[in-house]
């Protein structure tokens, strides 16, 4: 069974919070190639009306698709972004993350991206992770059950939160982990050239 991954992008998104569990679910899909197996994940990059992204620092991605018509999926991550405020309060992008939502069986955030989890009231009354900058602001919102540090990320099963930039990548192999198994999770880690650790502490 091949599992569809959106991943959410937008202005002023931070590209390694989407680059990097990319790579991750494209490396995973490989190696299970290898094996013989079909591919296991078919990824998205999807965006609001199928725009064009801008991301922080000038980097422009083009040829996306519309979020509201990639239908159902398995794991929709949305990424961090510095001007967190800019981004709440964008409502494009808040009714783009409702309908992911509600469209996913799994919704991640990496980084920041939590803000707009939490915004879409995905969170309360759960716990959840964000840049270790942010999680007493993340707390202050009053939209997030706990907000936890010291960890890569938060399982609370269909939300699944990461903590900043490459932490992205750690969640990334948690759900290859959850999906494919920890084995086939620590080659995709070993293939990537990164250290992980299953237990989601670094």
């Amino acid at each position: 069974m091949t599992r569809r991954v959106a991943i959410l992008l937008f202005d002023g998104f931070d590209l390694i919070d989407a680059g990097g569990p990319y790579e991750v679910f494209l490396t995973a899909s490989r190696l299970a190639e290898r094996d013989g197996l079909p591919p296991q994940y078919e990824v998205l990059l999807v965006s609001s009306g199928g725009a064009d992204a801008v991301a922080f620092g000038g980097m422009t991605l083009t040829k996306l698709h519309d979020a509201a018509a990639t239908g159902r999926v398995d794991i929709a991550i949305v990424p961090g972004t510095v001007d967190v405020a800019t981004a709440v309060a964008d409502s494009a992008l808040a009714a783009t993350v409702e309908g992911l939502l509600g469209a996913s069986d799994v919704m991640a955030s990496v980084c920041t991206g939590a803000f707009l989890l939490a915004e879409a009231g995905a969170l309360v009354g759960k716990s959840a992770t964000t840049h270790w900058e942010d999680v007493a602001e993340l707390a202050q919102t009053g939209k997030v059950g706990a907000a936890q540090t010291g960890v890569r990320w938060v399982d609370e099963g269909e939300i699944v939160t990461s903590g900043g930039l490459t932490s992205g990548m750690h969640m990334a192999l948690h759900l290859v982990a959850r999906d494919l198994g920890v084995d086939h999770a620590l080659r995709t880690a070993r293939q990537l050239d990164l250290p992980w650790n299953p237990n989601g502490v670094s």
